[in-house]
């Protein structure tokens, strides 16, 4: 299972978009533990924080000038926020960047690791790292859909409840792409269902 997923991820062409005029670059790690069962690695950022407070995320964040490239920021936040070491963790690839709400220009990358870290969440940062099961994603047990305009159209994100954690927005996106690309789960992002709640917000 890991042995495909590892090629079809190498032999992606994800959405590479150039930085937007000079929007900040922010990047994250997609942990995938190496084991028969992979399971994705996910943080319940602290309450606290000025942006994405108390939201599921994928350990990352913005581009450092001392940042050789966008994987060295991936890791280096890893291991900021979760005690992650660089060396443990083997960049398969990116997927899709994305621009977050807060005008942030972000890009995910795929990194295998070990199923035996013990992850050190950073306090200040990070309430809680936990994992789930991949194949959990591929059976789509949306809670509910979440109707978001980005980059000039309009997705159908699901939004998923694991345990007490709600999994949801970009975060969702992400896992979206990768179990399509992985596992061929087909979730469709851009065809309406029958209910969704609107995120957008209300324009004058």
């Amino acid at each position: 299972m890991l042995d495909e997923l590892i090629r079809r991820v190498r032999t992606y062409s994800p959405r590479l978009m150039p930085a937007e005029g000079r929007l900040p670059e922010a990047a994250v790690l997609m942990p995938i533990t190496r084991a028969s069962e992979p399971e994705l690695v996910l943080t319940l950022r602290a309450s606290g924080l000025s942006t994405h407070g108390g939201e599921v995320a994928f350990p990352g964040g913005r581009r450092d000038p001392e940042d050789a490239d966008l994987v060295h920021t991936a890791l280096r936040e890893s291991a900021e926020e979760v005690g992650l070491p660089p060396g443990m963790v083997e960049v398969v690839g990116p997927l899709s960047s994305v621009v977050s709400r807060h005008g942030i220009h972000v890009t995910p990358y795929v990194g295998l690791v070990p199923d035996y870290v013990e992850y050190q969440a950073n306090d200040s940062e990070i309430a809680a790292v936990f994992s789930v099961p991949l194949t959990f994603f591929c059976e789509d047990p949306r809670e509910t859909t979440h109707r978001l305009d980005h980059q000039g159209r309009s997705w159908y994100v699901p939004c998923y409840r694991y345990d007490n954690y709600k999994i949801w927005g970009l975060t969702a996106m992400m896992i979206v792409e990768l179990v399509n690309l992985a596992y061929d789960a087909g979730i469709e992002l851009q065809r309406p269902t029958d209910t969704y709640i609107d995120l957008n917000p209300t324009r004058s």
